[in-house]
């Protein structure tokens, strides 16, 4: 018994002083899942690398995991050290700026490879980018904008209102309320984010351009044709060219007809899609008839 037990302990021992990011090192594992909370938290751009698969000499295990942040700076885990570590950094900033997936195939056994130096086996590591959810910036109130922020909400943005009247009752789905930012010195968007103006004709010539000197590239403005081409004629007189007017859609929607609040918000919000996605802005069934014509006419 007492054998077993001295032998239970060196188990123990030899888990606790495994290297960093291994499965015995269940401390260092737990500190690795609260860093990535606390960067999603922070809205940071990160990666996680994970080793899915090994063979033959390699320093780290299955499930080993890193965290790398878009400095390509190795925040926490371990994925094997010096032979593999620099490829996982460079993979990690290339899926960070596309927002796509990777594995590797490192050979830690063909110094000509780049991977570093020979160790003698071979690994896999799964790169995944961890990007914060794009932020909908709604300025204004009333029904458009509560629909706005509620649509908004689902489709997962971080949905900010800006406006001085803005309050829970009404935004329940909004991540932040901001009622003291009168001249939008706040308002902070960024390239990835969307601004919708829904003041309804109310100072909205002021507010965007408060929005164009911070060059975000949709901004949404809730509209008539008429108010649009007052509004762009204003700009024009304040200085703005075409280049920056360019990225303001005014009025702002896909054309689906809309009348009511509600669906001139569904409206905005399908143009926000259609951008954020590259679609067509056409029908699935129209799009599934010309990818049958165009395989159709390949055959033919």
């Amino acid at each position: 018994m007492k054998r077993a037990a001295e032998k239970g302990n060196r188990v123990m021992h030899d888990r606790a002083s495994s290297k960093p990011g291994t499965d015995g090192d269940l401390s260092k594992r737990v500190d690795l899942f609260d860093l990535i909370v606390e960067l999603r938290g922070r809205r940071e751009s990160f990666a996680v690398a994970t080793v899915i698969e090994t063979e033959g000499s390699v320093s780290a295990k299955t499930a080993s995991k890193a965290v790398i942040d878009v400095n390509g700076s190795m925040l926490g885990g371990w994925v094997g050290g010096g032979c593999a570590e620099g490829a996982v950094r460079k993979a990690a900033l290339d899926c960070i700026a596309t927002g796509q997936t990777a594995v590797l195939n490192l050979d830690l056994d063909d110094e000509v490879l780049g991977t570093g130096m020979p160790c003698g086996g071979t690994m896999r590591v799964y790169v995944e980018p961890v990007l914060p959810q794009p932020s909908l910036w709604i300025l204004g109130h009333g029904r458009i904008a509560e629909c706005l922020c509620l649509i908004g909400s689902e489709l997962g943005f971080h949905v900010v209102v800006d406006d001085p009247d803005a309050d829970r009752e009404h935004y329940p789905a909004a991540s932040q309320l901001l009622t003291d930012d009168l001249d939008y010195s706040q308002l902070t968007p960024g390239v990835a984010d969307f601004v919708v103006i829904a003041t309804q004709h109310k100072g909205d010539h002021e507010s965007l351009q408060a929005v164009l000197r911070r060059h975000v590239p949709y901004v949404g403005l809730v509209a008539s044709k008429k108010r649009s081409r007052l509004v762009f004629d204003y700009l024009r007189k304040e200085g703005f060219g075409n280049a920056e007017l360019a990225h303001v859609h005014a009025p702002a929607g896909s054309g689906l007809g809309a009348r009511t609040p509600e669906e001139i918000a569904l409206s905005v919000m399908s143009e926000i899609v259609l951008l954020r996605r590259g679609g067509s802005g056409t029908t699935v069934q129209k799009e599934a008839r010309k990818r049958d014509q165009s395989v159709e006419q390949a055959l033919s």
